[in-house]
């Protein structure tokens, strides 16, 4: 798998060159080689993996249909529901739990025969952005294992940068699949709010989450992506549109593509060499004949206030229902009723999420819920018409995904001011519901990957996913792989 995209592999399956079963254990093989030294899955269903993937050659040899993932091992983020899984969200609040029912995006991956393999770590309840506040352990970076691999959804990019697997899926609520996919050097994609159900994602905060892919190419992001998008009655956010087949339009022509830069995302606080391989990335598309063209967003810069306002709140209200009684961890010994809710309440959760489930209730108080809360939603709406003027003016904006490179674990640990900002150029896209794409575009002299953002309007995944495959073609920083000493 080290060296073929998902792609690449569902030709050899249809072609008879491997089998879904050796190209299953092969993973599972590779995972208990190296997984112990990356963290990146918390959880394995070897034995019914198999088993699917046996069912799906015997289709396949019968000359029977079988789906567009056919055979593909799959790694899924700890925080997507898959009935009989366990469901932890990576924390102690929800240790034990086994999900009694799949999310919606489980069920698209089944219909379309993915095989799905295991759990992948992540940051408790999905706020952070290194992987280090699971309760399994953080996840290490492939690239660089004193490194992070970033988060939310580290070990679901950890996982795909390895080539464990192919394909997993993450979540992203202020950036969480872009900026580990950033650091890991693979892609990974934040869709449209409403594209993708999140029928069966825990919530984190409800008006920004979303389900999107990780692969090492685009066409393989485009193809994940296209399997699990669509209406889903049951998430009263899914949107009613159809889907386009972002893998057929992915290689046609792209003519008179305007690129957007946004003098905000090139301020102080960016990288050297983040800033010189994401120029040198928009080099190239002049080479290609896209016209170059400056755009602003002067509300950029409230964004990171706006979004830990607007996210911590919705997360205080999500996150209410675990006090031991109705759902999650129930302390121990003699307590009252408020006493109960105290001690399920601080020994489930964590001092991140802690932190940010405080900061929601305090901004939802009365007497404070008009000067933060409801200024924050003023605000968020003028970032989002700061994108509509922009795209009046380009197809899609380019720009970085973090401010540098992946950092060593627990450098952060003690300032979380410093963790936030990582969310910088990313969380405006769920901000304003935008989709979003990392690519790889370069290394730093350290040897970590670096990533190109491309985010374009509503429902423009496809426009989006061409033009990151016109960078694609002409550079192969997506073929380059970490080395792991094993």
């Amino acid at each position: 798998m080290s060296d073929v995209s998902a792609t690449g592999l569902l030709d050899a399956l249809e072609a008879g060159d491997i089998s879904s079963v050796s190209l299953v254990q092969q993973a599972l093989d590779r995972i208990g080689k190296i997984d112990g030294d990356l963290g990146a899955f918390t959880w394995l269903d070897g034995e019914r993996a198999l088993e699917q993937a046996g069912e799906i050659d015997r289709r396949r040899a019968a000359g029977q249909p079988v789906g567009r993932l056919a055979g593909l091992p799959v790694g899924l983020k700890d925080n997507i529901c898959v009935q009989g899984w366990p469901t932890t969200c990576g924390s102690r609040m929800l240790e034990g739990f086994r999900a009694p029912y799949s999310a919606h995006v489980v069920q698209r991956l089944l219909a379309e025969d993915a095989v799905l393999i295991g759990r992948n770590n992540m940051d408790e309840f999905a706020m952070g952005s290194t992987t280090e506040s699971s309760i399994f352990g953080p996840a290490k970076n492939p690239w660089n294992t004193s490194c992070t691999p970033g988060g939310s959804s580290g070990g679901s990019a950890a996982a795909v940068a390895s080539r464990e697997v192919l394909l997993s899926l993450g979540s992203d609520t202020g950036g969480s699949i872009r900026q580990p996919a950033a650091f890991c050097g693979i892609v990974g994609v934040k869709p449209t709010y409403g594209r993708v159900s999140r029928y069966g994602l825990i919530a984190f905060a409800s008006s920004l989450d979303q389900i999107g892919p990780f692969a090492t190419d685009v066409s393989s992001a485009a193809l994940m992506l296209e399997a699990i998008s669509g209406h889903d009655p049951r998430d009263s956010t899914s949107i009613n549109c159809p889907v386009p087949s972002y893998t057929q339009e992915l290689h046609e022509p792209l003519k008179g593509l305007r690129i957007g830069l946004a003098e905000e995302h090139f301020a102080k606080g960016l990288a050297d060499d983040v800033r010189q391989a994401v120029e040198q990335a928009v080099a190239i598309y002049r080479q290609l004949g896209a016209e170059v063209v400056s755009v602003t967003l002067p509300h950029a810069q409230y964004a990171v206030a706006v979004y830990y306002i607007v996210a911590a709140s919705e997360a205080s209200s999500n996150l209410s229902r675990y006090d031991g009684i109705h759902y999650g961890h129930r302390a121990t010994g003699k307590h009252d009723l408020t006493g109960l809710y105290q001690a399920s309440r601080g020994e489930g959760f964590g001092p991140e999420v802690k932190r940010r489930i405080m900061l929601g209730t305090y901004a939802l108080s009365s007497g404070y819920y008009d000067a933060y809360y409801n200024k924050a939603l003023r605000v968020r709406r003028l970032i989002q018409s700061d994108f509509d003027a922009a795209f009046q003016k380009c197809d899609v904006i380019a720009g970085p995904v973090t401010p540098n490179t992946a950092f060593r674990t627990g450098e952060l640990a003690s300032d979380p001011l410093a963790l936030y900002l990582q969310d910088i150029y990313t969380l405006s896209a769920n901000l304003a519901g935008l989709p979003g794409i990392s690519i790889p575009c370069g290394l730093s002299p350290a040897g970590l990957p670096i990533g190109l953002q491309l985010m374009a309007p509503p429902f423009a995944e496809s426009r989006m996913f061409r033009a990151a495959r016109m960078y694609e073609e002409q550079t192969d920083w997506h073929t380059r792989t970490p080395t792991l000493t094993h």
